[in-house]
């Protein structure tokens, strides 16, 4: 039986504990531990606007510098013709669906970059509430699609470890396709040039995505190693700084498991995700250092994000042409189970298993 607790709960200054808020007219809640703590935007998709490793003061996620938006009094000066996406992106982390990173015509209707729910107010209720372990349930219905999805998010105490489960339903009466994602950011000051990204092996795909691409486009390029525009070979595990002035995207399969770590050497930190990769069987690796001079960046960010993906086609149009997508029969539904989880004192990894321990070199 789902317990039932009063919208203000005792606040407790110790072990696992929750505080619900107001931010920016947006209704937040922040859960943590003595190790992390993890700050969600209910009211604009459960974006993850912090993900902080209290013991380094460090945040991995990143903030751009358009800062957190209102959509309800935050009117821009015309609608853009691409969705809204980029009018209220704050950094952080989002979830992703019913299709992927560009705007496209799905069912005869259009959609923006990233879907549906990365941009609406969730419902939430507690599960948990006490000192060793808090769980929380967020629900939202899409309203171009008929999918109901559900969101918990737990923390236990004296770990790191942020444990998600998710359950999206088709409530409609016929059968839909969909693509699913995640879309974590990182950035200052987790993101500097003594950052690697280690994961266990893939295949590596690379776009023209920007005139200050600095990588070759093609295809079954093998990671890290990828030929750069100068003829050069990049490693693209490592971090460069701002002077690299490029942005690029490179979409990864044929993943050998489902897991990748973020470290920084200097500050002996990190971040690492780990999935069942049957569903999220792509990643996805937006880079960008100091080169994203177009709108609405205009060369002020140094941030990547690495996204697990159902596919590696970026509209859930081009996976149905790839058949790529995720097929949900009327009154069929998908979960999954993922956990993020912030370490230290490991300067390389070399896995991280389904609990979220992880493992160095």
């Amino acid at each position: 039986m789902t317990m039932q607790y009063p919208k203000y709960t005792h606040e407790r200054n110790y072990g696992c504990r929750l505080i619900e808020y107001v931010y920016k007219g947006l209704n937040t809640i922040t859960l943590e531990n003595e190790i992390i703590r993890v700050t969600i935007l209910a009211d604009k998709g459960t974006d993850i606007l912090e993900f902080l490793h209290k013991p380094s003061d460090t945040d991995f996620m990143w903030r751009s510098p358009l800062g957190v938006r209102n959509p309800n009094n935050f009117v821009p000066t015309i609608p853009r013709i691409e969705g809204s996406f980029l009018d209220y992106y704050e950094g952080g982390w989002q979830e992703c669906l019913p299709t992927g990173g560009n705007s496209t015509i799905y069912k005869g209707t259009n959609f923006g970059p990233h879907g549906e729910v990365c941009l609406i107010p969730w419902d939430y209720t507690i599960l948990e509430n006490n000192p060793e372990n808090i769980s929380i349930k967020f629900f939202v219905r899409t309203y171009r699609t008929p999918f109901y999805i559900e969101k918990t998010l737990s923390i236990d105490r004296y770990k790191g470890i942020l444990k998600i489960h998710e359950y999206i339903c088709n409530e409609g009466e016929v059968d839909l396709e969909l693509v699913w994602g995640h879309h974590p950011s990182f950035g200052r000051p987790f993101l500097d040039d003594t950052v690697i990204i280690n994961l266990p092996g893939a295949k590596v795909k690379t776009l023209d995505i920007d005139s200050n691409s600095r990588l070759k486009t093609g295809i079954n390029f093998k990671w890290p190693m990828v030929p750069g525009k100068d003829g050069t070979m990049i490693d693209i595990s490592k971090i460069p700084n701002e002077k690299a002035q490029s942005q690029d995207l490179a979409l990864l399969t044929n993943l050998k498991d489902g897991w990748y770590a973020i470290t920084n050497a200097s500050r002996s930190v990190g971040f690492g995700m780990v999935w069942p990769k049957n569903i999220f069987q792509s990643l996805w690796l937006w880079q960008v250092y100091g080169g994203a001079l177009s709108q609405p960046w205009y060369g002020r960010t140094f941030n990547i994000a690495i996204e697990p993906w159902s596919t590696p086609n970026l509209t859930i149009d081009e996976a149905i042409q790839e058949d790529t997508h995720i097929v949900l029969q009327s009154g069929g539904n998908i979960s999954i189970d993922l956990k993020a989880v912030a370490y230290s004192d490991i300067k390389k990894v070399s896995r991280i298993d389904s609990e979220g321990n992880v493992f160095g070199i």
